[in-house]
């Protein structure tokens, strides 16, 4: 294939203002990047706009941009179950992930696993979390940088160049800027694939003569390839496409990424506001879906190389003009490069508080595991290589779908965990190892190319998303040997957290680190005040100020958790000191 250069102009003119934004990131709400809070976890500080970029970033991916798509191209209406699954999550993120966001906050937890460690006192039981939420993160990175790669193929790239270039990117500044980076770009990024998509679903029909014609082609495909392809669902797929949905729609948030988006947020109400407005984004799936079967009518055909992966972005080369199609490129390659940076991040914190710091450097400082943590990050990456090079790429969402398998495993064990600390330990190590067998036992099955299982019950054949069957096992293991291990005295781990914790309610602010010097607070001199009376300062108790807003007196961290910022919110506080003035 001949290089496009004016397709490539303008990508490489586009990619590389993102680019410099990503790095100049690490300037944007500066911090000690030298600390795994700050590089991690931005800081905690995100509000509701920049987490709604961030977290439509983190969970739309090249998944949207090229699987689905794919999918929908090469299979028909089974791809669809991506929509009705990004809308049923919603629900459960509103009820679960505010939970988790308060006792995070409260317990200073930076990654999932953290959590898991003190509730059910098993450090083991955190491991394999730990381990679970790196393994399921690799191949989502490689379905990152397979979408890079293959808009950059578009243009007529090498295979190999597009590889190197995809991967080296990401690494630079991931490694450089941290969560920031992705954070910033998210909003950028967003912006350019909104416009992409609304250009495409207005501009593309209107030129194959609207969405009669196309629906029209599509029929016809249907009719040529009945085996393997179906515009309208037909009963034999009803279980896929509902286990799909429903097992697709549990893991979402149990990824380390997501968890990762959530707890850099400021607030329980900033989580509550994009459980619903991340809706729009399910939205704008809907419309990318669809374009698979404008490639079907605008006679795309199946890429030697990349499948039916190729898509999308050969639609856009043929249908687009020459600039405006670099354009889409580069936003398609940016919003596969914000949610990759992302998942190295919350992989490599796994690592390094739940492995490193665990096994290896109980004593480390905070900038030994930020240290840490960077380099993890890199080694992630190459780990999400491996998926590409070994494992089939027909179909590109198999990845998303391969880790969906591994990450729902841990729902008891995460989000049941937020109810109740009734499980054993070991009913929980012993259901996550039957799940992971029995998930990844069908996959192998399958010789990898497809996560949907046949299962046969007598004479009836039932079509089943394995991560479904795998956390039936799961469950049903964890339900059944949790009374069986009280009964025959095998103690329970101790739960570290309280009621409380799991409770609006003010906490201790950081404490400062070592190597900083305490220094006295400013005293305020509020305007007119009666000379008589003191001066109020924040190193003395304000009437109605909520105590957390008081600066605290040094002291040692517990454990291996930093104590969090106050959960009372500044909207809350203003108005209090507002009125404490006004009485004077």
């Amino acid at each position: 294939m001949n290089i496009n250069w004016e397709m490539l102009a303008v990508f490489i003119a586009v990619f590389a203002v993102v680019t410099m934004l990503g790095f100049r990131a690490a300037r944007w709400r500066p911090g000690d990047l030298n600390r795994l809070q700050e590089w991690g976890l931005g800081g905690r500080r995100f509000g509701t706009i920049t987490s709604w970029f961030l977290l439509g970033g983190d969970i739309y991916t090249a998944y949207s941009f090229i699987a689905v798509p794919a999918l929908v191209f090469g299979s028909g209406a089974l791809g669809f179950f991506a929509v009705p699954y990004t809308v049923i999550v919603y629900p459960l993120v509103f009820v679960v992930l505010p939970r988790f966001w308060t006792v995070a906050r409260h317990r200073g937890y930076v990654t999932p696993a953290d959590f898991v460690r003190e509730r059910f006192g098993s450090t083991t039981l955190a491991s394999l979390v730990a381990i679970t939420g790196i393994l399921a993160t690799m191949p989502y990175i490689a379905l990152q940088i397979y979408g890079i790669e293959v808009s950059i193929a578009q243009m007529g790239i090498p295979v190999e160049i597009s590889l190197i270039i995809a991967f080296g990117i990401l690494t630079l500044y991931t490694y450089i800027s941290g969560l920031r980076a992705p954070a910033m770009i998210a909003i950028v990024k967003d912006g350019m694939i909104w416009l992409v998509v609304l250009v495409a679903f207005i501009y593309i029909p209107i030129r194959l003569g609207g969405f009669g014609q196309i629906f029209a082609a599509v029929h016809q495909k249907a009719l040529e390839h009945p085996t393997t392809f179906h515009d309208i669902l037909p009963p034999t797929q009803y279980s896929a496409y509902v286990t799909l949905a429903l097992g697709s729609a549990l893991s979402l948030f149990l990824y380390p990424h997501v968890l990762t988006g959530t707890m850099s947020t400021n607030s329980r109400k900033v989580v509550k506001r994009n459980a619903g407005l991340l809706l729009a984004y399910s939205l704008l799936l809907g419309l990318i879906a669809l374009l698979g079967y404008v490639a079907i009518a605008a006679g795309i055909q199946p890429s030697p190389v990349y499948k039916n992966n190729i898509a999308l972005p050969a639609l856009f080369a043929a249908m687009f003009p020459s600039w405006f199609a670099g354009f889409a490129f580069s936003a398609i390659a940016i919003g596969a490069l914000v949610p990759a940076a992302i998942m190295s991040i919350a992989s490599a914190n796994l690592f390094t508080r739940n492995i490193y710091r665990e096994y290896f450097r109980p004593t480390c400082t905070e900038r030994e595991e930020s240290n840490v943590a960077k380099a993890a990050s890199s080694v992630v990456k190459v780990g999400a290589l491996a998926f590409i090079l070994f494992l089939p790429t027909t179909f590109a969402i198999n990845f998303q779908l391969f880790s969906n398998i591994w990450i729902v495993q841990t729902l008891p064990a995460v989000f049941l965990g937020l109810y109740t600390n009734r499980f054993h330990r070991l009913a929980l190590i012993t259901g996550w190892a039957g799940g992971m067998v029995t998930g990844t036992g069908m996959v192998i099955a399958q010789n990898f190319n497809s996560s949907v299982y046949p299962l046969v019950l007598g004479s009836v054949t039932i079509p089943i998303f394995a991560a479904v069957a795998g956390l039936a096992v799961n469950l049903i293991l964890t339900l059944a040997l949790t009374p069986f291990f009280r009964a025959i005295g095998v103690p329970a781990g101790q739960d570290a957290t309280t009621p409380e914790d799991y409770e609006v309610r003010p906490v201790l602010g950081l404490q400062e680190p070592a190597d900083k010097v305490e220094r006295p607070l400013p005293v305020f001199q509020p305007p007119n005040l009666d000379a008589r009376q003191p001066i109020p300062s924040f190193q003395q108790p304000m009437p109605g100020l909520a105590p957390s807003f008081q600066r605290p007196a040094p002291g040692t961290r517990t454990r291996n958790f930093q104590q969090a910022d106050p959960i009372t919110e500044q909207s809350v506080l203003e108005p209090r000191v507002g009125q404490y003035y006004k009485k004077q």
